[in-house]
């Protein structure tokens, strides 16, 4: 296992991405706190997962824009497991419409709950891993944020933000061992992408090189890959799993 022995906190877990995440965690040995914001009985099912899987859990109902609850969030995963290794900034939302018509809150919302959360989770963490001189972090981004999608000028902006916070984060604390990296998923079958009509996933499906839209397994993947010692000579980059929609 490759996380054996190891406690990790993921934001935003219980549905999606963040899901796939915890389990993969749990799967290579790893204790898991997550975060949630609404789904508590999705919530309860996972715990029960990781449980089932023979590792320790924690989820807490918490909101990510506030500074307090995600300091509460460490504080808690702290003391149940007795060490903090991986931090993954996934939780996140989007409210897509065009710019003429996006109101002030839609746009706050957006930046402080995705960029803001990002922010918050990470400053809390971060202070145990540089005293202790090891430690990463893993921030889901998107595509939108490296190539800008229409109607999401809020989202965009706060993808395009994680990345850059990846990028300096990643330079300040490497001399203290800790090493910080993004993922970028395209377009991966979850929630978001089940609610749209069947001729527009059609349409988007076949702008992607591989035919098909992600599976959730897809993005842990490469998170499992930047958190293993097989890539403990990277850090500061951005990893896009988008089946080739924005090959640069």
């Amino acid at each position: 296992m490759l996380f054996q022995g190891k406690a990790a906190i993921v934001t935003g877990g219980s549905r999606g991405i963040g899901r796939a995440i915890v389990l993969m965690l749990a799967q290579e040995g790893a204790d898991v706190a997550f975060s949630y914001f609404k789904s508590v009985q999705d919530a309860e099912s996972l715990i029960k997962e990781v449980v089932g899987l023979g590792r320790k859990a924690l989820g807490l109902q918490i909101d990510v824009r506030d500074f307090t609850l995600a300091k509460d969030l460490i504080v808690k995963a702290k003391e149940k497991f007795g060490r903090l290794d991986i931090l993954v900034n996934n939780a996140g939302i989007a409210k897509d419409k065009a710019l003429m018509m996006m109101t002030k809150d839609e746009w706050q919302e957006v930046i402080d709950t995705n960029l803001g959360g990002t922010f918050n989770a990470t400053r809390q963490a971060i202070v145990t891993f540089l005293k202790q001189k090891s430690g990463q972090i893993i921030n889901i981004t998107s595509v939108s944020g490296v190539a800008g999608l229409a109607r999401q000028v809020n989202y965009s902006a706060s993808k395009a933000g994680i990345i850059g916070f990846t990028k300096s984060l990643a330079k300040e604390v490497a001399p203290y061992g800790v090493r910080v990296n993004a993922v970028a998923p395209g377009f991966v079958e979850t929630d978001m992408i089940a609610e749209l009509k069947e001729d527009y996933k059609e349409q988007l499906k076949e702008q992607i090189p591989l035919g098909r839209f992600g599976r959730v397994e897809d993005v842990s993947a490469a998170v499992k890959f930047l958190l293993s010692d097989a890539a403990g000579f990277i850090t500061g980059q951005t990893i896009i799993v988008d089946g080739g929609l924005f090959i640069q």
